[in-house]
């Protein structure tokens, strides 16, 4: 395990960079807000220069894991398209307990993962001999939802929410989450247990990975949460801020108090580090064998180069410009391995994350 620390020392430092880029504020700052808006326009993506179509690229690409990261491969996986048709991609939702079994057998080349590898799924990935390199690709927030028709809620500390969600939890009704709030039953929608969003809510919330109450409805498929939360005036649920961002019209976004203030999982605010503690980056993972072909090599080239700016077109959080071409090198010096699997860090900040490189 010390092996794979040194490989992926490098990493932690990428990382550790990005977030050195990015000014620390509590959300309810009155100073002007010229610093977040500053570091914005810095880690703004750049446009990506015009490529012509690789004729001599052909073959099929298997991706799988996570709904939270699917808008981002599957635009990625478009564009390249455009540009490779020969080369076939696939991209499957399983959720990112769901893509890492197909992926440590050797079933797949690609895993999208909203948290990192676990230790176990790392120790599976080893026992059938598949290697792999980490690569970290946005950021994300987690949105908690309401019904449009709640009017009632203001926002949720962390502690309501883990009153809320922690197993055995007796909460069946809003009154029973705050005095004041009415007498409405609570109906519960969230991510099924092989999501990644999933694992990393119930470790922010509850205070370990994969503990939660069980009588929710529960999909790996975040459009049920949506339609769940959007049909029920007493609904929540949550997922990545990205299906707020696509659902804005239909749920209302609860802002969460972690002691500074209620923050909402803003582009600045997730940039910052302000939205706490449900901000994350999100990965892909991909085969060392896998890739040696040159369409998988092509086509994760091409994902690095413009991940950014596809990231923020569906609704997610780019890294500092720069911090792309240093996790390009990364790859392309083949350090396999998790820099995250051998630390519990399913629930942690972004900075408690980065901070993984002291």
């Amino acid at each position: 395990m010390n092996k794979l620390r040194s490989a992926n020392q490098r990493l932690l430092l990428i990382l550790a960079a990005i977030l050195a880029t990015l000014a620390a504020a509590s959300c309810n700052d009155s100073s002007p807000q010229g610093d977040s808006g500053s570091a914005a326009t810095s880690t703004a993506p750049a446009s990506v220069p015009p490529e012509s179509a690789t004729a001599s690229l052909s073959g099929t690409i298997t991706v799988d894991g996570s709904s939270t990261v699917y808008p981002i491969t599957e635009a990625v996986s478009e564009e390249f398209g455009k540009l490779n048709p020969d080369v076939k991609v696939t991209v499957g939702v399983s959720g990112t307990g769901g893509g890492f079994k197909k992926f440590t057998v050797g079933d797949t080349d690609i895993s999208d993962a909203s948290r990192p590898i676990k230790g176990s799924e790392n120790e599976a990935a080893a026992a059938n001999g598949v290697d792999y390199i980490e690569i970290p690709v946005a950021f994300d927030g987690l949105a908690v939802v309401v019904n449009t028709e709640n009017t009632w809620v203001d926002k949720l500390t962390v502690e309501e929410l883990k009153k809320i969600w922690e197993p055995g939890s007796t909460v069946k009704n809003w009154q029973d989450v705050r005095s004041g709030f009415p007498d409405k039953p609570l109906v519960l929608f969230a991510p099924g247990t092989d999501s990644g969003t999933f694992d990393y809510f119930t470790e922010a919330i509850n205070g370990k990975g994969g503990e939660s109450r069980s009588d929710f409805t529960a999909s790996e498929d975040d459009n049920v949460i949506v339609a769940g939360v959007a049909g029920n005036e007493g609904g929540m649920g949550y997922f990545g801020v990205a299906y707020f961002e696509e659902n804005r019209d239909i749920l209302k976004v609860v802002p969460v108090d972690a002691g500074n203030g209620p923050c909402e999982p803003t582009l600045d605010n997730v940039m910052t580090g302000r939205y706490v503690p449900l901000s994350r980056p999100l990965f892909i993972y991909v085969s060392s064998r896998s890739l040696e072909r040159p369409e998988v090599s092509g086509f994760i080239d091409y994902y690095i180069r413009n991940a950014g700016k596809l990231a923020q077109e569906v609704g997610y959080v780019p890294f500092p410009r720069s911090a792309y071409a240093q996790i390009a090198t990364h790859v392309a010096e083949g350090r396999t391995g998790s820099a995250f699997s051998d630390k519990n860090t399913i629930g942690m900040t972004i900075e408690e994350v980065l901070a993984t490189s002291n």
